[in-house]
């Protein structure tokens, strides 16, 4: 299983925020900011600030697809 970040990156663009604002407001590592970037694994903690701070819920800000399929917004 892989995941897909594109959902946060909608989110931002909707609430015309850059990436260093969401990781100020939420108080992540720019580290986390490079991995979500890089649709790469963050941990469940970083997940939830950013939850917390676009007060949504995690499938709002991520999904999942298998290594054969082509990854979609869904």
């Amino acid at each position: 299983m892989k995941v897909s970040y594109d959902k946060l990156w909608k989110i931002l663009i909707d609430k015309k925020m850059k990436k260093y604002q969401l990781r100020e407001q939420a108080h992540i590592s720019s580290n986390s900011v490079a991995k979500l970037s890089k649709d790469e694994l963050v941990s469940m903690e970083v997940l939830m600030k950013i939850c917390e701070t676009l007060e949504c819920d995690i499938g709002d800000i991520c999904g999942f697809y298998n290594d054969s399929e082509e990854k979609t917004d869904a």
